[in-house]
């Protein structure tokens, strides 16, 4: 019987199909966060033109000057990256599971090896879908002179990227064609990153039910079952995850959108730590805060989407070899 101490390659490809289905709903909000949060790089406040306001100014302005397509810019590296990144990331913590990894003695889910399981889930997941979310990050940068923000990678396709980016290292070293694609990586893949992103993903497919969701449940608000609960508890509980994750996801966002010299090194940055003194020097502290807004509207759908879309697709798996 698949799902007893055995490793089910089909749990990888249906949990990045769950993602890639969500992706296709909450992409623009990536394209709005990736904006705000360049826009003032390494400016103190008060400095620079806003562009994007808020979230909701930055749909507005982006539609307006880039046209509505642009608001899918890095759609198609996007999908790669969650059908790579996710679905390692679920397909690993699956197995995890099936092996019995998340147990303790006694047989029972044990919440720290479950959280264990999806931080290192997480980081192999983040080194597979690295050079894709590398390029999405690009392509969603990419805009109009008038409201550009961040270093400005012409591409004009993911193909083209690739290409180009592999082009420059080539002709230096075979490990530079390998590094280039994984730039920023480093912190993609750091262990304290995922535990707070895989904490609440563990919580959700071990059953175990978040504070939020059971407040909503027992507010009778919604009739049991709907497809609400979920929504309503991620958007409460996403409050703690995004104070938690978006100082994170900033670094990781300036690490991968900035220019590269000729030898592959960072033009602003030159790691973690450097980015973090720069941005805490030059920004102060709110300056870790750029696109939160946006981080919390995707956080929801996305996750409950994911989820939603990864379960309906099991189901149709187990019918189908029924």
């Amino acid at each position: 019987m698949a799902g007893t101490n055995t490793i089910n390659l089909s749990e990888y490809f249906l949990g990045g199909l769950g993602a890639c289905g969500a992706c296709l709903f909450t992409n623009p909000l990536e394209v709005v966060k990736t904006r705000m949060q360049l826009q003032g790089e390494l400016r103190s406040r008060g400095s620079y033109s806003r562009h994007y306001r808020n979230v909701f100014h930055a749909f507005f302005t982006i539609g307006k000057v880039d046209g509505l397509r642009a608001l899918q810019k890095g759609l198609i590296p996007g999908l790669w990256y969650q059908l790579f990144m996710n679905g390692v990331r679920l397909g690993t913590y699956k197995t995890l599971v099936n092996f019995g990894m998340t147990k303790n003695s006694e047989g029972e889910v044990s919440l720290p090896k479950s959280v264990a399981a999806g931080a290192f889930s997480g980081c192999v997941g983040a080194v597979f879908g690295s050079p894709f979310y590398l390029i999405k990050t690009h392509l969603q940068a990419l805009a109009d002179q008038r409201i550009a923000v961040g270093h400005q990678h012409q591409h004009s396709g993911m193909i083209q990227a690739f290409r180009g980016i592999i082009s420059r290292r080539v002709s230096e070293d075979f490990g530079g064609v390998q590094l280039v694609p994984w730039q920023g990586s480093q912190w993609v893949c750091s262990p304290a990153v995922h535990i707070f992103k895989m904490q609440r993903h563990c919580r959700t497919v071990t059953g175990d039910q978040t504070t939020s969701e059971t407040k909503v449940k027992r507010s009778k608000i919604f009739s049991p079952g709907s497809i609400l609960i979920p929504l309503v508890a991620s958007m409460v509980g996403g409050v703690a995850v995004v104070c938690c994750m978006t100082p994170f996801d900033v670094i990781s966002t300036r690490l991968y959108n900035q220019g590269v010299d000729a030898k592959g090194r960072g033009l602003y940055y030159s790691g973690v730590a450097d980015c973090f003194w720069k941005i805490l020097n030059k920004e102060g502290p709110f300056g870790f805060y750029k696109g939160w807004s946006a981080s919390w509207f995707r956080l929801a759908p996305h996750t409950v989407l994911s989820l939603v879309c990864w379960d309906q697709l099991r189901a149709l798996h187990r019918s189908y070899k029924t």
